[in-house]
């Protein structure tokens, strides 16, 4: 008897599950047997990756919705009906220095990476305690374990993203509500969203293939995991902070975490917000 849970029949929401690692995720849970409900502020992309899912013979939805927007979060999670699984998965950056960072990417990235893991965690967590089970998944980063240059407001939200997490467990299990969390910590993923990166030690910290990610999110689902940092030698970087901060910082020099931005060219996804949910 597993104590996560099993996929198959059950419904899974990844939001920005259109694209990159959320599209991974979708594919891999539809043929673990799940029902699989993409969010996705593209349309076309949310639509195309349900359409591969139905090709293939599952089952799956989409819906437009602009997770940042507590209204349109309310309103798509009505129409969506109860999940069982929630993989908090949509994510920005924009990889600026903090005086260079635009006003509107900052909030955007907020926005989106902290405030909306409450709208839509809100949204479907009632269904979840009262049916006594459940998983909620939070994807937040390397990032959110130490602070790096040129990624000030990203890495400030996945700390929250890690904070809200590790709070929401506390809180479950001292309710004895029978849902699950999980937390995932990956360093560089190859979907895109971070093009230019490059790292120091690749055979150390290597930049990550989306596939093995994906796979890895889900077997922790099922596995009942609680946190997972993606490659595991990450977990002695913010370990090292009992260092003083001198020797700290040349550690992180030295392990070149603090220059893999330097020549960044990735996207921050700044799409004009929808209004509302659009069922699919």
């Amino acid at each position: 008897m597993t104590r996560g849970t099993k996929l198959s029949g059950t419904t899974v929401l990844i939001t920005g599950g259109g694209s990159g690692l959320g599209r991974r995720m979708a594919l891999l849970a539809a043929r673990r047997g799940a029902r699989v409900l993409i969010w996705d502020l593209a349309a076309d992309g949310g639509r195309n990756v349900r359409d591969e899912i139905r090709a293939g013979g599952g089952t799956a939805e989409s819906q437009t919705v602009n997770i940042a927007d507590q209204e349109a979060v309310k309103a798509a999670a009505a129409e969506a009906g109860p999940v069982d699984v929630l993989i908090n998965n949509a994510g920005v950056v924009s990889g600026h220095l903090l005086l260079d960072a635009a006003d509107e990417d900052i909030e955007r990235t907020f926005n989106v990476n902290v405030l909306a893991l409450y709208w839509v965690t809100r949204a479907f967590l009632p269904g979840m305690t009262s049916r006594g089970r459940g998983t909620v998944v939070t994807v937040a980063s390397a990032a959110g374990l130490v602070g790096v240059a040129r990624q000030t407001d990203y890495s400030a939200s996945k700390f929250a993203a890690f904070g809200f997490n590790e709070s929401l467990r506390a809180e479950l299990r001292s309710g004895g509500s029978g849902v699950k969390t999980l937390v995932v910590c990956p360093y560089y993923i190859d979907t895109g969203m971070f093009d230019g990166v490059r790292t120091r030690f690749p055979l150390l910290l290597p930049i990550l293939r989306e596939e093995e990610v994906a796979a890895k999110i889900l077997d922790g689902i099922e596995a009942g995991r609680e946190k997972l940092v993606l490659p595991p030698l990450v977990n002695l970087v913010p370990a090292a902070r009992i260092l003083p901060v001198a020797a700290f910082d040349r550690l992180m020099d030295f392990l070149g975490i603090n220059r893999t931005m330097d020549h960044f060219t990735g996207r921050a996804d700044t799409q004009p917000a929808e209004s509302g949910p659009k069922a699919e």
